[in-house]
């Protein structure tokens, strides 16, 4: 028993050796274990305050085709842009970018002396670049460059964004001065002109746009259980819009410019996520749904508008 006794007071020893030349009880060296420490070390974070989604105009120039007379023309276009800022550190800033349903990354750096922000998209997608925006108050400005400018219809843009805290509110609806007219789907329609004098008829080619009803001011799928009454009588512009303005209050970044067209005429609006599906409700699953079934058998209502 003694014999054993000493054994272990020497193994013990021994391990204590090991470790003042660098090996730690479980095999790896003192060095290692400060290195992991390090490695696994939390970043601290600096300017939380500044975290947040900053919503707004993103505007550029390009060119536009005139559908009446075929000629290209530049026109300053417009969308809307959210810029997320999820972490700052000492020599890096993480967010995301959210515009025309695209949601990509970003990483870059904050000079605190000029509050200037230089933020990188991967590089990876046609449409990533660079935004180098300065920070005053509650808002951003400056301006977006594509990295590859052939790839983009407008390389260059500007933009001016205000902080806005992303709330959820089923309540929220339509304006109803809102534009309901589909600009981007024109269809083509023949009809007849009899001159009253001559009483010759003559056929021609008119563009016409589809239009949506009251209805869009009415019926909200975020709040109510829809009926097959409900929706039965409604064009299939009313049921989209009736439709997506439940993914617009959860914040879904629309890819068709039709939707966004008519949710960034709103306040509220702001796009957040490219999706929102696992944030909906048990209710407005069912009424989207719905509103699925009956927009497959749905008909619009087309008419003429200037523009």
């Amino acid at each position: 028993m003694k014999t054993l006794k000493l054994i272990a007071i020497a193994a013990f020893a021994l391990s204590l050796t090991n470790c003042t030349k660098g090996e730690t009880v479980d095999g790896n060296s003192s060095k290692d274990s400060m290195i992991v420490e390090k490695d696994s070390a939390v970043i601290p974070e600096i300017h939380t305050e500044y975290y947040g989604i900053y919503t707004g105009e993103f505007a550029g120039l390009q060119m536009v085709k005139d559908d009446m007379d075929d000629q290209m023309y530049e026109e300053n276009v417009s969308k809307r842009l959210s810029l997320k800022i999820n972490r700052i550190t000492n020599d890096s800033v993480y967010g995301q970018s959210i515009v025309n349903g695209n949601q990509r990354p970003f990483r870059g750096t904050f000079n605190d002396d000029s509050k200037l922000f230089i933020l990188d998209e991967p590089g990876d997608d046609k449409t990533d670049g660079r935004f180098e925006v300065k920070l005053k108050s509650d808002s951003l400005t400056g301006k977006w460059t594509a990295f590859n400018k052939s790839a983009v219809k407008a390389p260059k843009k500007t933009l001016k964004l205000i902080k806005k805290e992303f709330v959820y509110n089923p309540n929220f609806m339509i304006d109803e001065d809102s534009n309901l007219i589909d600009w981007s789907n024109p269809k083509e329609f023949k009809e007849k002109y009899t001159d009253e004098e001559t009483g010759k008829t003559e056929t021609y080619t008119t563009s016409k746009n589809r239009i949506a009803s009251d209805a869009v001011f009415k019926i909200n799928a975020s709040k109510q259980k829809l009926t097959e009454k409900d929706l039965k009588n409604l064009r299939k512009l009313d049921l989209e819009i009736i439709k997506n303005s439940v993914f617009a209050r959860h914040g879904y970044s629309f890819k068709k410019e039709t939707y966004r067209f008519f949710f960034e005429q709103t306040d509220w609006y702001i796009p957040v996520s490219n999706n929102v599906d696992a944030d909906l409700s048990h209710l407005e699953k069912e009424n989207v749904a719905l509103l699925n079934r009956f927009t497959k058998y749905a008909e619009d209502k087309y008419d003429s508008f200037g523009r």
